[in-house]
């Protein structure tokens, strides 16, 4: 694919991801494509860390998804999962067609303060993976 946002070697949308990292008690965030791959990252993970950890987002909202007839159908749409760890939370939301946004943080984080924060994010991020790239000027 040779659309922008699926080239992480320029990190074009790193910004937006750190700006979201500005609140107390977040550590990281990784912007990814339904199939796993990188998109963006913010500056305190490492790429190759980044692009390991797309792939396991990956699977893991798949996973999410997978389990919709649980919650009473099987073709409802898929949102957000939060997984809880001792040291902290894996918040993945959707962030727009066939994007994902993953964001780390510790567990005395104020989960309903990043979960609006995502959202305000992934309303940004909609409009940058939706617009069109720009191929030179117009005569």
């Amino acid at each position: 694919m040779n659309h922008p946002a699926h080239a992480p070697a320029d990190n074009k949308l790193g910004w937006m991801l750190d700006e979201t990292l500005r609140m107390p008690e977040t550590r990281y965030a990784i912007l990814l494509s339904a199939d796993g791959l990188l998109m963006a990252h913010s500056e305190r993970i490492g790429r190759d860390e980044a692009e390991r950890q797309a792939a396991g987002m990956s699977g893991l909202q798949s996973l999410a998804r997978g389990t919709a007839e649980f919650c009473g159908d099987p073709d409802t749409t898929w949102r957000q999962t939060v997984t809880e760890f001792d040291d902290g939370y894996v918040f993945l939301v959707a962030a727009g067609p066939g994007a994902y946004l993953a964001v780390s943080a510790t567990q005395r984080v104020d989960m309903e303060s990043v979960s609006f924060r995502l959202q305000e994010l992934v309303q940004r991020l909609g409009k940058e993976l939706t617009t069109p790239p720009r191929h030179g000027q117009v005569s």
